[in-house]
């Protein structure tokens, strides 16, 4: 059986990808075939030489990955601050700037918070989260059903990997008394909610597989972030924080929200490592 060189295979994945107009073709390249090969990406300039198969097998997922079908979908998995994600069909794939909003919140609390996390999806907050913060009680709330099975999944993988586990609410934060048996406790209140505009062009990945609910927040983007202001009012603690992402058109708009509650001071947005507005947070007067 002559084996083929996997450089080269790996420099036809990158043209393809990137003739697809996909925004980062050779790490995706390098990512699908370590998937392919079972091994960590750094590890791919050890192997000079690889069976057809491996060709084959790493060929049939770029071509998926140049119908934009997305590269965590392809390998089953995303990484957000330390912990590695189930994820697919039905649920938001997480995205690394969210790890600028753990970052800032990792930083306002003690050992011990009692922290919840809104619109949780597949679990990625909470469970990044309680990952560094072992003490922590950490709450998720999501209402989307299939969202949810892969948040347990996440959420029992990470428990039985010695994580404390999370605790999974199956409900909707627009809904009045969404944990009102923790109103006035909470140390932190994070939330990474749909906030794109109705009808705002996203890339192919988005729009074709994330979930258009978890997306989308009516004409402003801001449908689903009023509810969530005022229900971290009624949970935040008097000292308590609040964090939540934001689409980077609405670095004025969300601190606005949070000012509308005289509970909330100090408002303040945070940009990510572009200068663009990412997130807002907010503490309980």
């Amino acid at each position: 059986m002559t084996r083929h060189p996997l450089r080269l295979a790996i420099l036809e994945a990158e043209r393809m990808l990137a003739a697809a107009g996909v925004d980062s073709p050779r790490v995706d390249a390098e990512l699908l075939a370590a998937h392919v090969l079972g091994v960590p990406r750094s590890r791919l300039a050890l192997i000079p030489l690889v069976d057809p198969s491996v060709v084959d097998a790493l060929h049939k997922l770029v071509v998926q990955r140049c119908h934009r079908v997305p590269l965590q979908h392809l390998t089953g998995s995303a990484h957000l601050y330390g912990v590695d994600l189930l994820v697919g069909p039905g649920v938001f794939t997480p995205r690394p700037e969210t790890e600028l909003l753990l970052d800032w919140s990792l930083s306002v609390v003690d050992t011990a918070p009692l922290v919840v996390d809104l619109c949780t999806g597949s679990g990625a907050i909470a469970l990044a989260f309680a990952h560094h913060r072992p003490r922590a009680t950490v709450h998720a709330v999501e209402r989307d059903h299939t969202a949810l099975s892969w948040a347990r999944r996440n959420a029992n993988a990470r428990a039985a990997a010695g994580d404390t586990p999370i605790h999974l609410h199956a409900a909707d934060v627009t809904e009045p008394g969404v944990l009102s048996d923790l109103d006035g406790q909470v140390d932190l209140v994070l939330c990474n909610p749909p906030y794109v505009p109705e009808g705002t062009p996203v890339p192919p990945e988005v729009a074709d597989h994330d979930p258009h609910d978890a997306v989308f927040s009516g004409q402003d983007g801001l449908t689903v972030i009023r509810h969530v202001v005022t229900l971290a009012a009624r949970l935040l603690r008097p000292g308590g924080h609040v964090a939540i992402e934001h689409d980077d058109t609405q670095g004025d708009a969300v601190p606005a929200l949070l000012t509308t509650r005289k509970v909330l001071t100090d408002a303040k947005d945070h940009p990510d490592l572009t200068g663009r507005p990412r997130f807002t947070t907010a503490r309980r007067a």
